[in-house]
């Protein structure tokens, strides 16, 4: 370790999260033709609990041509001290500048860290803005969920990857490999990238841009052998990606379109990659991820194969947020017992129809009793606030639905422990590619009133209330929704200062909204309705989501009308025409659309 970056570690408050070394970090080949920065554009501890760039970084660094490292946010501590010293924002496994490398890629999981992205850049010896960038500028890339709509950041991003990435990203190694060997400038490199399917190159690409979609996870790379981070990270516990996509049809949610269609992982398949997980890396848990956990069809013979495996090297088996109809008690009670999160959403029947929740009352109460009787003593319930056509009475229906739980806890607990039961409640965004996505965001007076309503209806019953803050969601909205304006604002609000924007304790709404007003922006123009007849600035990508198909939704909504499952027969939504290969539902069950 450079002796400068060693004296700089003294000077900070958790220098694990930069010194690198991490267990399981494999070999950086000095020799190699590429050289790719993997970045996450917050902490440490954040970074290290998300399986995307995982995927990425592995695949890449299995390459015989390619050495792959990582950079993460530095910490307020640290960013003093690189620019008080003049220092560069370095990787962490060879602590080279991130102005050295050949390609940097950005994963977008959140759209407050769009302004840690300027920062890690002009850290790093990059120039922020593309257009200044140079022959010797690293090619910069972003991909992760919201690059669905990549306009608010052409500005600074030379390439987005729109979709899976696990063959985007060996592609693009391709091309930036055989561009220098062949001795390509950097325009005939990007324009050769554009050619790429998901491949989105501002100035270059013309007309839409398809998403990339794997067709089958059974054949796509995923590591079994990950770094261990130094410290804790926010998840520390093994991920085992059992499906991609959703089938339920949520129409507030982003995820359950754009990772359309469901492609699983069989049981056999997942007992491998639990066994890997559990020889390789150490962690007393294994969670099975996706969207919605309780749907694999072959859930059960899943965890008939892995809980011996489990149990044997004693880790708990774990599942996250659970939908509250397709529960049941003995999925979860493979291990310690715990809280268990369910997310109804909304406080009546009426708006969960109108979003398509597909829940019911009677389910939330059948399943926490199934909880109960097993032993489980809190709950977690996540709901929104905001959504379309919600009125008072839903949000007191909240309170109504915490008072039948308590009633059922009475009724069915066999522990003696009280109940521990939390409510949190967001802030609805509308959001690209969603049958709400021309919807309106209510106003920041709105938001606030509404929370304090609820907040007093649940004072009596004794329950923990969290509650995202509305200035927040604002601005989410308008990065969410964004046109190219907003590139002006990203960077106007950098220049004042706003970075870690997704950390309650560094985010400046004054800030932000006098970047608006310095650019001649109004916010309100993203946060408000949107026109029906006027192409929104995301459709430039092809999501593979007929837009036929989310006015369609729309209007059933507007109806309190349901939409069935897709598993239960197809909704014409237009993947099967996109992506006929990936369309089929690929488990031992046979489901097919």
């Amino acid at each position: 370790m450079k002796s400068e970056i060693k004296d700089l570690l003294l000077k900070v408050d958790k220098p694990a999260r930069y010194c690198g070394g991490e267990f399981n970090t494999p070999h950086i080949r000095s020799d190699a033709e590429l050289r790719f920065l993997m970045c996450f554009p917050d902490v440490y501890e954040v970074a290290h609990s998300n399986l995307g760039i995982k995927i990425l970084y592995y695949m890449l660094n299995n390459r015989a041509d390619t050495a792959c490292e990582s950079c993460y946010m530095v910490w307020s501590d640290m960013l003093t001290e690189l620019k008080s010293r003049g220092m560069r924002l370095f990787s962490q496994e060879t602590h080279t500048p991130l102005c050295e490398f050949d390609a940097v890629g950005f994963s977008l999981q959140y759209e407050m860290s769009y302004t840690n992205v300027l920062a890690m850049l002009e850290l790093g010896g990059v120039p922020v803005l593309r257009a200044e960038r140079g022959e010797a500028s690293p090619i910069i890339v972003a991909g992760g969920p919201c690059v669905i709509n990549p306009m608010p950041l052409t500005d600074f991003i030379d390439v987005f990857s729109i979709g899976d990435g696990e063959e985007a990203i060996s592609l693009l190694a391709d091309t930036i490999v055989k561009g220098k060997r062949e001795g390509w400038g950097r325009n005939e490199t990007l324009k050769r990238i554009a050619e790429i399917d998901g491949m989105f190159v501002p100035g270059v690409s013309a007309g839409k841009v398809r998403r990339a979609v794997i067709d089958s996870l059974e054949t796509a790379f995923f590591p079994t052998k990950v770094q261990i981070p130094n410290i804790e990270a926010v998840f520390s516990r093994s991920v085992l990606e059992i499906f991609r996509g959703c089938t339920r049809g949520c129409r507030f949610c982003q995820a359950g379109m754009i990772y359309r269609p469901v492609r699983e992982r069989t049981p056999e398949t997942l007992k491998r990659y639990t066994e890997e997980l559990i020889a390789n890396n150490g962690f007393d848990e294994i969670t099975l991820s996706s969207l919605s956990t309780c749907d694999y069809p072959c859930l059960r013979e899943l965890l008939a194969k892995i809980k011996p495996v489990c149990d044997e090297r004693h880790v708990n088996i774990s599942l996250p947020s659970t939908r509250v109809d397709s529960f049941e008690a003995e999925f979860v009670a493979t291990g310690r017992l715990s809280s268990m999160t369910f997310a109804p959403e909304a406080g009546t029947q009426r708006l969960r129809d109108v979003i398509n929740k597909n829940v019911t009352e009677n389910d939330v109460l059948t399943s926490c009793g199934y909880a109960f009787e097993k032993g489980y003593h809190a709950v977690k319930l996540y709901f929104m606030l905001g959504l379309p056509t919600e009125t008072d009475e839903d949000i007191l229906g909240i309170a109504e639905l915490v008072k039948k739980i308590k009633y059922c806890y009475k009724s069915h607990a066999s522990s003696r422990k009280p109940l521990s039961l939390s409510v949190s409640t967001s802030v609805f965004v509308p959001k690209p590619f969603t049958p709400f996505q021309w919807e309106a965001q209510i106003s920041l007076p709105e938001i606030e009133r509404r929370q304090a309503l609820l907040k007093n209806a649940l004072k009596p019953l004794n329950v923990k209330y969290n509650y995202h803050d509305g200035k927040t969601s604002r601005i989410e909205a308008t990065l969410a929704r964004g046109d190219e304006r907003m590139n002006g604002v990203i960077k106007a609000a950098y220049d004042s200062g706003c970075i870690f924007d997704s950390w309650t304790e560094f985010f400046d709404y004054d800030k932000w909204m006098d970047a608006f007003e310095r650019c001649g922006v109004e916010p309100d123009d993203y946060c408000g309705e949107q026109s029906l007849e006027i192409p929104c600035a995301w459709e430039r990508i092809e999501a593979g989501i007929s837009r036929e198909f989310l006015l369609r939704e729309r209007e059933k909504s507007r109806r309190g009308e349901l939409t069935k499952d897709c598993r239960k027969g197809c909704n014409n939504c237009g993947i099967n025409k996109e992506y006929p290969s990936a369309f089929k539902i690929n488990c031992a069950g046979g489901n097919e659309c």
